[in-house]
């Protein structure tokens, strides 16, 4: 039976990485060892884990992960008086698809996306 994914992600630098997870997007580190080249941070009930990638082209990154949340306006309004960059294609709105969205990017380019079915 399967009970929880957690994704890796590529960072080039754990510190930057850190701070953006924790600073900005309210996140928390998770586990009780600092891992050399590995990061697990979390949130309520979601787990994002990095793998260091020092040489990673961000531009060329396609990483992403799809976040879903409850009260997604004030997910939005907290990462925003957090000076989290929305991405300029991912504004919030309501999709095709019957969910409300929004998507930001995080250091090494890794596209975070949030929604919240209607």
């Amino acid at each position: 039976m399967l009970t929880a994914i957690n994704p890796k992600l590529p960072m080039r630098n754990k510190a930057i990485t850190r701070n953006f997870y924790i600073n900005q997007l309210g996140f928390q580190e998770w586990g009780s060892a600092d891992f050399d080249g590995y990061l697990m941070v979390q949130k309520d009930s979601i787990e994002i884990h990095f793998f260091e990638f020092a040489t990673l082209d961000s531009v060329e990154n396609y990483s992403g992960v799809y976040i879903r949340v409850q009260d997604i306006e004030t997910v939005y309004k907290n990462f925003l008086n957090n000076g989290v960059a929305i991405h300029p294609n991912g504004p919030l709105e309501i999709k095709p698809w019957g969910q409300k969205e929004f998507s930001i990017l995080d250091p090494d380019y890794n596209l975070l996306t949030f929604g919240q079915s209607l």
